[in-house]
């Protein structure tokens, strides 16, 4: 009875051995191809429970369908138009785009697919960069270097059932025979560029200077012509109201004039004059009532 027991055990066991040979579950992070004797039967791209034959008739190979990433440690040096070398590091955005393609060209071997990736992301930065200058390349057109080796190496990689999703240059960088150099190239230019503003902002300022001469005399010319204007009106205004008084009363003016001149002859002291005293001028003198 026992042995009966133990038998049956291990044929269930053996059973579920089987069984569990038989099934697999691809994950949503995966690709999963089923070969038989070698050949690509079946490749499921779809997360859930399958069902295959058990080896040796057939065996899955899982993929990883998940966003991957190629980064270059190890800087490229790479030539600009101007015979300049850059020192220039990238990465890569990539997934599997076909798993049979892709397993047909690599082999499923991951590190074989990111070194053909890396030469052909080589020869693409060669080709957009050998034809421009320093300055395009560190400034003027990076993203259009990065959209053009985009463009090259999604064209190469699709026949080896990759897509390429993103193309980045991450950092720059003089080589270290011409980082000098540049940099002070770089600084003479900066020093030009200054020379020139200083030069262009003191012309302005003199324009400036000038413009505000011009309005200040402007301004003095008129406000000189005003007040004349003014002092040759109030000079007519008191010409005409010492007429009205003369006018008025002849005797009475000229005695008021006699005072400010008797004022201003004997307005200090020690003020000598010599004068015949019968003269007209000392006639209010000799006696108030002279008429």
């Amino acid at each position: 009875m026992s042995n009966r027991i133990i038998g049956v055990l291990v044929a269930v066991a053996l059973l579920i051995g089987t069984l569990s040979t038989t099934m697999f579950i691809v994950r949503e992070r995966d690709y999963a191809m089923v070969f038989a004797l070698g050949e690509v039967r079946r490749v499921i791209t779809e997360p859930g429970l399958y069902f295959k034959l058990p080896p040796p008739f057939q065996n899955v190979v899982f993929l990883d369908r998940r966003l991957l990433t190629i980064d270059v440690q190890e800087a490229e040096r790479i030539q600009t138009s101007e015979k300049k070398n850059l020192l220039i590091d990238s990465y890569v955005k990539w997934r599997i785009a076909d798993p049979r393609l892709y397993y047909v060209t690599f082999g499923g071997n991951e590190r074989a697919a990111r070194e053909r990736l890396q030469a052909q992301i080589r020869d693409a930065l060669n080709a957009s960069v050998n034809v421009r200058t320093v300055k395009d390349v560190v400034a003027l057109e990076r993203d259009i270097i990065m959209s053009e080796v985009l463009t090259k190496v999604g064209e190469r990689a699709k026949p080896l059932g990759v897509d390429i999703v993103d193309v980045r240059l991450k950092r720059i960088e003089f080589a270290p025979e011409i980082a000098e150099s540049v940099y002070r190239r770089m600084e003479s230019e900066r020093i030009r560029a200054a020379n020139e503003l200083r030069s262009i902002g003191a012309a302005e300022g003199e324009k400036i200077r000038a413009a505000a001469d011009r309005q200040r005399q402007q301004i003095l010319a008129e406000a000189y012509g005003k007040a004349q204007a003014v002092m040759g009106e109030g000079d007519a205004s008191a010409a005409q109201l010492y007429a009205s008084a003369y006018g008025a009363d002849a005797e009475f003016y000229s005695f008021y004039k006699s005072l400010e001149g008797y004022k201003a002859a004997f307005g200090q002291a020690g003020n000598t004059m010599v004068v015949d005293p019968s003269s007209d001028f000392f006639k209010y003198l000799k006696s108030p009532d002279v008429k």
